[in-house]
């Protein structure tokens, strides 16, 4: 199944793919996962990326589509794939269908996670990450045993740079301005399917199963 995760930031779209990946074997697709290892690996296109990254502003279009694209048409996701953060405006999505539509392989659906500002904000400042194994902590909701160190490798946590107040704010913004808009482009096309994600993790589960089942039954 061919999905795309729509959502602003801190909504719960990488929890739920990643649990959907390790049940279906999809490969996860995260932009910012794959832009971040980029940066980390000195790329050119991560040294490119990791300022509009650090400022809290949408990567380049020229810069992530054909990486993104490419990505999602890899032998390993002809069976399904979750795209978590891409696309993230217009010029974006009309390319993926283009080059979906290419290989006669279409999305199946549109996941959209609403989310208002107030809660988004609350997740995504009290985030903690590792810096050494990429453990993911939270101040409130998921704090390690001991305060500050990642119960896998015991490396002291870190708040990402654009996990700052000042940067969720910003991202925010472009969020409403680029991003909202898809939510119309998809459901015009009939492929949106809405989760409201300040329920329980949980809820959303069942939610998005029974989505799920409902797509796959449509006649193809």
């Amino acid at each position: 199944m061919r999905l795309v995760f729509l959502g602003p930031p801190g909504a719960g779209k990488g929890t739920q793919a990643k649990t959907l990946s390790e049940q279906h074997g999809w490969p996860h697709l995260s932009s910012g996962d794959i832009l971040r290892a980029e940066a980390k690996a000195g790329s050119p296109l991560g040294k490119q990326a990791a300022g509009y990254m650090e400022a809290g502003k949408l990567v380049p279009d020229s810069l992530i589509v054909d990486l993104m694209v490419e990505r999602a048409t890899r032998p390993d996701c002809r069976k399904g794939f979750l795209l978590d953060g891409f696309p993230r405006t217009a010029v974006q999505a009309e390319a993926l269908d283009k080059a979906l539509a290419a290989r006669n392989a279409p999305l199946d659906a549109v996941i959209y996670f609403a989310c208002g500002d107030v809660e988004v904000l609350g997740r995504i400042t009290g985030r903690r990450t590792c810096p050494n194994c990429g453990g993911v902590y939270h101040v409130r909701t998921l704090q390690p045993k001991k305060e500050g160190v990642c119960d896998r490798c015991g490396a002291a946590l870190v708040q990402r740079k654009d996990d700052s107040e000042a940067v969720v704010g910003q991202r925010l913004a472009t969020y409403r301005l680029l991003t909202e808009p898809l939510i119309e482009y998809y459901r015009a096309r009939g492929v949106l399917r809405q989760i409201e994600a300040e329920q329980s993790i949980g809820a959303i589960n069942e939610e998005l199963a029974g989505i799920l089942t409902q797509v796959s039954a449509r006649p193809s």
